[in-house]
């Protein structure tokens, strides 16, 4: 278990709801221990950020509170606020079970499709949550282990017409299962039994399991793979080319069937010899979370630390086979081994877990038209502390990163929909989105 690991499992007080939530890590931690069941998702509190402030917000962890007031948000420095709206956080649904992410299928529906850690889908439209899930795959999701489950669904580019979509999970024996499905026709219902496996991963241990799909701009599905657990990555998966584990893979499954699950694409880069040709970039411990810029196509991977840094990697669009360093280096400090000559790609941005959290949860570039103040701004948060940061070039070719809020949330996930509008998942069974707010 490593050293931080009883700091992970901390039991904390949450402010905002006028509740108490006691809940241990879950997703991001280093752990395997099963987790207490979530407490009841907080009542709707709106999380707003203040007018500009003349001192910056502090680096340091906010302290747990319990106060019955709603959350606030610390100052936000340098984060430009238009003169008559604020960014803020507005509960959309709760009573969710362990959400683990959220996305849409690209069809103009609206619809918003959440995964739930013990094997579910669920559908919000309309401004509800519909009572019938999506999908309900709970006889062959394994979730025993606090990092394990459902963790993420990403549509076919041509879901209109294909309605096939591709889901994330641990199966009852721990291994990593990525599988396509067919949807109804209404978009809100899909056959289970539809199910053919695109790909099965072995896990040997029951954490750091990645997790995340997603469609890039280039039509490719990219899979997000941890280390593969324990601590330290004992046996060198991320830096071993054999293995499909600490990897960003790079598949195409625009023809997917049983009989040929996926192809691999021949620009994906070459890594070395003998090495498994769908590693699109390597070197990652456990990428919990990765996006695509709509605009730009580049691509931006939130990396989950050992016991000191968390860290945002960035990849320029289009340009793969990337080395992270993990487990040379746990963000830019040397953890383990030596590199020698290895060309190591150094993340954009690092936070030490004594300034602010202890479990990176990657978000997304906000391209939505609410907040014009935040559009190129990269959003993500911290499942620990609750804080969300944003994340921007500085035009000296560094990046400048910014307290955005200071939540009680355990955020496990960050979503986009169609129009670009973000959302915040809070592992406690709520979901929030990123909206304008008038100034008081």
């Amino acid at each position: 278990m490593e050293k931080n690991e009883l700091n992970k499992r901390r039991i904390g007080t949450l402010a905002g709801a006028g509740m108490g939530i006691g809940i241990a890590l879950l997703l991001q931690a280093c752990g395997g221990a099963n987790a207490p069941a979530a407490a009841p998702a907080p009542t709707a509190v709106v999380v707003t950020a203040p007018a500009a402030m003349p001192t910056p917000a502090s680096t340091e962890a906010p302290p747990a509170s319990s106060s019955s007031k709603p959350a606030t948000v610390e100052p936000s420095a340098g984060v430009e606020v238009r003169q008559n709206v604020q960014p803020a956080l507005q509960m959309i649904a709760e009573g969710l079970d362990k959400p683990t992410y959220l996305t849409h299928a690209g069809d103009g529906s609206g619809a918003l499709y959440i995964t739930e850690q013990p094997g579910r889908v669920r559908v919000w439209r309309d401004g509800q949550l519909l009572p019938t899930p999506f999908l309900d795959l709970t006889d062959r999701v394994g979730n025993r282990g606090s990092e394990q489950g459902l963790l993420s669904i990403a549509f076919s580019p041509d879901f209109e017409q294909s309605r096939r979509f591709f889901v994330n999970y641990t199966d009852n024996g721990g291994d990593t299962v990525i599988s396509g499905f067919i949807a109804n026709a209404d978009g809100l219902t899909a056959d289970p039994s539809s199910e053919w496996v695109v790909m099965r991963i072995e896990q040997p241990y029951a954490n750091h399991n990645g997790g995340q799909i997603q469609f890039g701009p280039d039509g490719m599905l990219y899979i997000g793979m941890g280390d593969g657990g324990a601590a330290g990555d004992p046996q060198n998966f991320a830096q071993n080319m054999r293995s499909l584990l600490g990897k960003m893979l790079r598949i195409d499954v625009s023809r997917s069937s049983p009989a040929q699950p996926y192809r691999v694409p021949a620009d994906n880069p070459s890594v070395g010899d003998g090495a498994r040709p769908e590693i699109w970039a390597f070197g990652l411990r456990n990428p919990w979370r990765f996006s695509f810029d709509r605009a730009t196509g580049d691509l931006f991977i939130a990396d989950v630390g050992q016991n000191a840094f968390e860290e945002i990697n960035f990849q320029p669009a289009g340009q793969g086979g990337q080395n992270y360093g993990w487990k040379f280096r746990e963000g830019l400090a040397l953890y383990a081994g030596d590199p020698g000559t290895l060309a190591l790609t150094d993340p954009i941005h690092q936070y030490a877990h004594r300034e602010g959290g202890c479990s990176v949860t990657g978000g997304y570039v906000y391209r939505g038209s609410a907040l014009p103040s935040l559009v190129g701004a990269y959003i993500y948060g911290d499942f620990c502390s609750g804080r969300i940061w944003t994340l921007r070039p500085n035009g000296n070719g560094a990046w400048q990163n910014d307290v955005l809020f200071s939540t009680p949330y355990n955020i496990s996930s960050f979503g986009e929909d169609e129009a670009g509008e973000l959302y915040v998942l809070d592992h406690n069974g709520a979901v929030y989105k990123l909206v304008g707010a008038p100034l008081p």
